[in-house]
């Protein structure tokens, strides 16, 4: 296992920045998520700490050595590919053992490694399938062994579950997850999916145009986004987001479209526009006594767990999470109030945070 380094790294084709000046360090063992909209550069730079893309400045160091121009098969990390780029005509223990024989390792070690990735993976009545004879989850799983195999010092991830329809996808996840566990590899993963990321990782870092907007526990990141971005971004379903100015005037109150919400304090200039962010449980509830707003209801979706309601608050469709109890029909007059301590403020301008209490 290892640390990997990434210091001012810089990426260009041409005089056009793909990735801008990055600096992250991940430590000996950990899970980190590279997630961000398409064009990020988040496959950018995973497929540079591979090796698969040369680095335009900066140092790039996994444990102690600068690997900037080390050849990737000497770099001591294996990479798991969208499109599993399994060998057809092989097996799966063929194509499993494949990196393996091109090295030259002793064929019983060979044998053995199969054998251990197989049973990590629960894929043994597989071995003698060809891939076509595979459906996409048991592809992957024979694409992950491939990487176990080799017992490298870590792994990257770019965007494995793609392909995969929706339940596979979770069962997947939860692979991944127990595998990282059992074996204790550092983990690189890039994914568009914010759900994967705050589901696996221990870290995740946000890119946006080439640069890391704000990293962190899953959970710090969905309570306490650095920006609007970030808030909009992570969480399913997305921030509800209200456009608004501060009045301190009478003491510090955020207004939206005629509604008055104070606040104890507000680090922000009377008249400053802003945007309110509300998560779908930030909007509750409420009696006649604590009632912000009454609305209709105009779409309800039953999910088992809660239900998610759509609905018109201060010029705005929201979406408000609710209790599966809770009786809901359409049209149905419904008195909301807004939770404060989880409620967001984020420059109009900037879309920077806004301190709030």
């Amino acid at each position: 296992m290892a640390t990997i380094s990434l210091e001012k790294i810089v990426k260009r084709y041409g005089n056009v920045p793909a990735i801008n000046g990055i600096d992250l360090e991940i430590a000996d063992g950990e899970f980190v998520a590279l997630v961000g909209p398409s064009g990020c550069g988040k496959s950018t730079l995973l497929r540079m700490i591979a090796g698969l893309e040369d680095i335009s400045g900066g140092a790039l160091r996994i444990g102690d050595t600068v690997v900037n121009s080390i050849e990737p098969r000497d770099r001591d990390i294996a990479m798991v590919f969208q499109d599993y780029a399994l060998y057809p005509h092989m097996t799966v223990a063929q194509n499993i053992g494949f990196g393996l024989k091109m090295r030259k390792t002793d064929t019983q070690d060979i044998i053995e490694r199969v054998a251990d990735a197989a049973r990590m993976l629960q894929i043994e009545p597989l071995m003698q399938r060809r891939p076509a004879e595979l459906s996409g989850g048991q592809r992957q799983r024979v694409a992950m062994g491939r990487a176990i195999v080799r017992r490298p010092k870590a792994f990257l991830f770019d965007e494995p579950l793609s392909n995969l329809d929706a339940k596979l996808r979770v069962e997947m996840r939860t692979e991944i997850k127990r595998l990282h566990s059992l074996l204790g590899r550092t983990t690189i993963y890039v994914t568009h999916d914010q759900v994967e990321a705050l589901t696996l990782a221990d870290r995740v870092v946000i890119l946006k145009d080439g640069r890391i907007l704000q990293e962190g526990a899953p959970m710090v990141l969905y309570e306490a986004p650095a920006t609007r971005f970030v808030a909009e971004f992570i969480g399913s379903p997305q921030m509800n987001m209200f456009d608004g100015k501060v009045v301190q005037d009478g003491g510090p109150s955020v207004q939206i479209d005629g509604l008055i919400l104070p606040f104890a304090r507000i680090d922000a200039a009377h008249g400053t526009p802003v945007c309110l962010g509300a998560r779908p449980e930030a909007i509750i509830l409420a009696d006649t006594s604590s009632t912000d707003v009454v609305t209709k209801v105009e779409v309800f979706e039953p999910l088992g767990s809660d239900t998610m309601v759509s609905c018109a608050i201060a010029g705005t469709t929201a979406v408000v999470r609710l209790a599966p109890e809770e009786p809901v029909a359409r049209n149905m007059d419904l008195a909301l109030r807004f939770d404060r301590k989880k409620l967001h403020l984020f420059h109009a301008d900037s879309g920077n945070r806004i301190s709030a209490i």
